[in-house]
């Protein structure tokens, strides 16, 4: 906005009003010619005068306004009151009709004002209609520029909606971005930090079974509590986190499959591995079989103890997967705390991969996983 409109929209309305009256008031006593009536000066004051209530009344304000344009060649009075009337409708008839009026008050100016002040003036029907054409021409100039000045608060307004709009709309990003975030640390917690503490607890309560010494036994005691707890409070933590996060999100740390004999050397089960996967798989697609595993292991140690595990990686010409399949237990399994975000993070990264995983009991007792995915090029 620039300095000069800036101090306009300081002005207050009602002195702007008031200056289209003292303007109007001397338009009008400047165009009263000859012996003004006391009739003609009441028709000036009362198109004066209105100019007070434009902003409320402008379709009442212009009519009250085109007396005056009966008996002299005003403009100011009936151009403001045009002007107003068209910076607040869109009806478009509705602005031509009072053009037309107010052409046509004009014209008539010239017989009536001689038929009132007694002066007899032969009509000329050539000026009369020249008369009309300019009078029409000049009424449509403040409509054009009211509508206009509509048009260009209309604009305004849409740009600061649009405005609003885009800032709602990068607040939505942000959220977006930032649940897709805390879902990314919710599923990486789970799967990374609650694997090694299920570890910790499960090598706690097998050194307490087996340790001979009364103090080695109470301080496996201590470390399985404490990992009990942890895991408890990593489920918690892991629940909050994920009731705002997204369902897509990019996975890190970013383990391949060049890290699966690694996980199953620690994962502290007699396990198995055979098969193979297609050469070139993306990147999320081998994380996706190493969280699988991983998963499937941390299931195993925390459900059967003392179950043994087979790891079968597998490919045909258009599928490609994992089956974990481990015995039934042989010993009582140690109380973690679960919620099943593992299972559920699992089928989301199937998902992202338009593929399926399941997971049920065997006949035998113990338990099978599988990721089933559709062979796709790196």
């Amino acid at each position: 906005m620039s300095t000069g409109q800036a101090r306009w929209r300081r002005v207050p309305p009602w002195a702007v009003d008031a200056g289209l009256v003292v303007l109007a008031a001397l338009d009008a006593w400047i165009n009263l010619y000859g012996e003004a009536t006391p009739f003609m000066w009441a028709c000036a004051a009362l198109g004066c005068a209105v100019l007070f209530l434009r902003r409320r009344f402008p379709l009442a304000v212009f009519l009250l306004s085109l007396p005056m344009t009966l008996f002299m060649d005003v403009a100011v009075a009936p151009m403001a009151a045009l002007y107003t009337l068209a910076t607040r409708t869109r009806n478009r008839l509705l602005l031509a009709g009072c053009a037309l009026l107010n052409a046509t008050a004009g014209t008539l100016a010239w017989p009536l004002s001689g038929t009132f002040s007694g002066d007899g003036f032969p009509g000329d029907r050539t000026w009369t209609l020249i008369d009309f054409v300019y009078t029409l021409a000049t009424a449509f100039v403040p409509i054009l520029f009211g509508q206009l000045v509509q048009a260009r608060h209309e604009v305004a307004r849409q740009l600061v909606e649009v405005e609003v709009a885009r800032e709602h709309e990068r607040a939505l990003y942000a959220q977006t971005v930032l649940a897709r975030e805390r879902a990314q640390l919710a599923r990486e917690m789970h799967d990374v930090v609650s694997h090694q503490v299920s570890l910790i607890a499960v090598q706690a309560g097998a050194l307490q079974v087996a340790a001979k010494d009364p103090d080695a036994r109470d301080a496996a005691r201590t470390i399985r509590t404490l990992s009990v707890n942890t895991l408890d409070e990593l489920r918690h933590m892991v629940t909050l986190l994920r009731a705002s996060g997204g369902k897509e999100t990019e996975l890190t740390p970013q383990p391949t499959l060049a890290d699966l004999q690694q996980l199953i050397a620690n994962s502290g089960i007699e396990t198995t591995l055979t098969g193979g996967l297609p050469p070139g798989i993306s990147t999320t697609a081998q994380r996706t079989v190493y969280r699988t595993v991983q998963e499937a292991l941390t299931n195993v140690r925390k459900h059967a103890p003392g179950a043994s595990a087979d790891v079968h990686l597998w490919h045909d010409a258009h599928h490609f997967g994992v089956t974990i399949t481990n015995t039934a237990p042989t010993r009582p399994s140690v109380a973690l705390p679960s919620a099943r975000h593992g299972l559920i993070g699992l089928k989301e990264r199937a998902e992202l991969l338009d593929g399926t995983l399941t997971a049920e009991p065997t006949p035998q007792g113990g338990y099978k996983t599988e990721l089933r995915a559709p062979t796709r090029p790196a």
